[in-house]
Parts: C-alpha cells; sequence; structure tokens
C-alpha cells in the first residue's frame, strides 16, 4: 500500500481568488493607544512575528466569555504575522491577507482562504466568527505577564480577545533556520549514545529537490538522528520523507545534539508492509 502526499511545489489550489490587499510593515509605535490599560503598547513587527498568538481569552461587552471562539481547546485560534502579512489557524479554514497598524488599530486587508467545509458547525462557523472581528480594525495592544507577551484585541462592539505568544522556532534557536528534507526509514534504530540509554532513534538521510519539486542528485548517506523532530512523531511501519527546519545550536552542553529539527510539512508517506 502506498500513499503519496507529493506537496511541492506548495500551492493552495483550493483557496479563494480574492487578492490580499497590498500593505506595509506594521508601524513600529510603541506608545500607548488611547483607553487601553497601563502598561499596554502597541506592538511592532518583529514583537508580532517573534511569537505564534494562541487565543486564551475571549469576552463580550458585558464580560462574559465568547464561547464560539473556543471550539477546539486543544487547537485553539492562532495568529501568526511575518512579511507584513497575517495567517489565522486552527480554524475551518486557513486564512490569511495583509495587514498593517494605523494609529494603535489593526487593519486587515482581505483575506484569502481555503474553501473547505466542516461537518462539524461550530468549526465551520468559526472563519466568519474571527474573521469579522479581525476586518473592523480592532485595537492592538500587548502587554506581559511574567515573561510571557499578551497580545490583546479589542473591537468597537466591547469584544476583547486575548491571545498568549508561543515562542516561534527562530525566537527560540536566536535565528533562522535552513530549510532540509529528511527521508526516514520506516523503523527506528536502538541508540547507542551514553545520554540516551535504551532509546530508539529514527533512521534518516538528506535529500533534494529541484524547483519544480522533482527529486535530484544522490541522497546523503543514513545516519541515525540523535533528537526528536520537533512537531513529528514516527508511526512504526511509515517511510516519510519529510520538509525541515534546522537551527544550528550555538550554546549547548557537551555531547548534545549540535542542531535542532522543527517539522514544516510530510512531502511523501508510504505504508510499508513486511
Amino acid at each position: 500500500m502506498r500513499i503519496h502526499l507529493l506537496l511541492l511545489p506548495l500551492a493552495l489550489a483550493a483557496c479563494a481568488s480574492t487578492p490580499a490587499a497590498s500593505s506595509t510593515r506594521a508601524t513600529p509605535a510603541r506608545r500607548a493607544a488611547p483607553g487601553t490599560a497601563s502598561g499596554a503598547t502597541t506592538p511592532d513587527a518583529a514583537l508580532l512575528s517573534g511569537y505564534h498568538w494562541q487565543l486564551t481569552q475571549a469576552t463580550d461587552r458585558y464580560g462574559q466569555r465568547i464561547d464560539a471562539l473556543f471550539v477546539r481547546p486543544d487547537k485553539p485560534l492562532q495568529l501568526d504575522f511575518g512579511s507584513d502579512r497575517i495567517s489565522v489557524r486552527n480554524s475551518c479554514n486557513g486564512m490569511g491577507g495583509g495587514y498593517r497598524i494605523v494609529n494603535g488599530q489593526l487593519v486587515v486587508g482581505p483575506m484569502m482562504h481555503t474553501m473547505m467545509a466542516c461537518a462539524n458547525f461550530a468549526l465551520n462557523r468559526l472563519d466568519s466568527l474571527i474573521g469579522v472581528r479581525l476586518s473592523i480594525r480592532p485595537t492592538i495592544t500587548t502587554t506581559r505577564s511574567g515573561g510571557t507577551p499578551l497580545l490583546q484585541l479589542r473591537t468597537t462592539a466591547g469584544d476583547t480577545l486575548v491571545f498568549t505568544g508561543i515562542p516561534t522556532p527562530e525566537t527560540r534557536y536566536g535565528g533562522p533556520g535552513v530549510t532540509e528534507y529528511l527521508e526516514v526509514a520506516p523503523q527506528a534504530v536502538p541508540c547507542n549514545h551514553p545520554r540516551m540509554p535504551s532509546s530508539q532513534c529514527l533512521d534518516v538521510r538528506e535529500v533534494h529537490y529541484d524547483a519544480n519539486g522533482l527529486k535530484t542528485s544522490t541522497p546523503g548517506n543514513w545516519h541515525l538522528l540523535l533528537q526528536p523532530i520537533e512537531g513529528y512523531t514516527h508511526e512504526p511501519g511509515v517511510h516519510n520523507i519529510l520538509r525541515v527546519t534546522r537551527y544550528t545550536l550555538k550554546h549547548r552542553p557537551p555531547d548534545t545534539p549540535t542542531a535542532a529539527y522543527v517539522l514544516d510539512t510530510v512531502i511523501e508517506s508510504e505504508l510499508v508492509r513486511h
């Protein structure tokens, strides 16, 4: 049985055709917006792009929790910012468009989105619920709770949405990583490492693709990966090719891996039967 999910080059064929409005980078203002709490500031582009922003609180003008925005507790609504674009994740469809910050307000242009219909009505409705709140120029501010940044959006209708910042890999590892493609053998192999007694390691080798998504050159040598790949769970008997981002670990204890790997996407997947 062979299941191929060839995703190179990536294309969102099921997207709506409405293009995102052109926009400029977020204004790096650091003053508090009118009517915001003490200590709140308007975020700049660097802060916004350095975190995944996950929805943790949402209340209406009466202080009542907006339950309709919390459809899946294990996958909260998430905002990602980067290169003057905003993306919405963990709704029914993927959504994204241009953004800018004007006088302390988040201005989001027309958003492109996939056209998948979700069987769960509450999840299906989530697209419009978050889309409307982003489209009406909410006030945007950030504060900190301890060392954790919090992003607050407040609409003219009185809704307040609070997102908790989760550091991106670039923030955690101190800089951009390098994209690589790793072929993962179906079966893990016992590790022989003093820091990992009685452990199983992935057996991997590097593969290469051209701009058209075709494999090129000879794959690298098989070797054991002495660390997990963040975001990836290996299923025994499944052969995968992964697109990952490799980050060099600048400050690490002796006898520890020199790099960290973060999963981007699964390029190919094949169930191997013996």
